[in-house]
């Protein structure tokens, strides 16, 4: 079993910053993927960030030098560092990782429960 725990999000003033924090544990054998996604009330769920274990990293051109993804392999981390925040960027923010259980088994996919960010004067 995989767990994936997000924390961080909250109420933030426009050009305020925030951090998320997002935790992978359980039965891990290889992760290759993590990444942070977003979705705003009506819309579809967007990709924000990921960055793969090799090094690979992409942000949504929304984002680009504002966001900074940044990943731990150790611990099975991914935080994202929000910086000059604009109203447009609320949403829930989920983590994502694509990862595999045992030697040779399937990658799959693994979303947490999702933290709410809200950028609001």
């Amino acid at each position: 079993q995989v767990q994936v725990v997000e924390s961080g999000g909250g109420l933030v003033q426009p050009r305020g910053s925030l951090r998320l924090s997002c935790a992978v544990s359980g039965s891990i054998f290889e992760i290759n993927f993590m990444g942070w996604y977003r979705q705003a009330p009506g819309k579809q769920r967007e990709l924000v960030a990921f960055k793969t274990t090799s090094g690979n990293t992409n942000y949504a051109d929304s984002v680009k030098g504002r966001f900074t993804i940044s990943r731990d392999n150790a611990k099975n981390t991914v935080d994202l560092q929000m910086n000059s925040l604009k109203p447009e960027d609320t949403g829930v923010y989920y983590c994502k990782t694509i990862l595999r259980t045992q030697y040779e088994s399937p990658w799959s996919g693994y979303w947490g429960q999702g933290t709410q960010v809200t950028v609001s004067s």
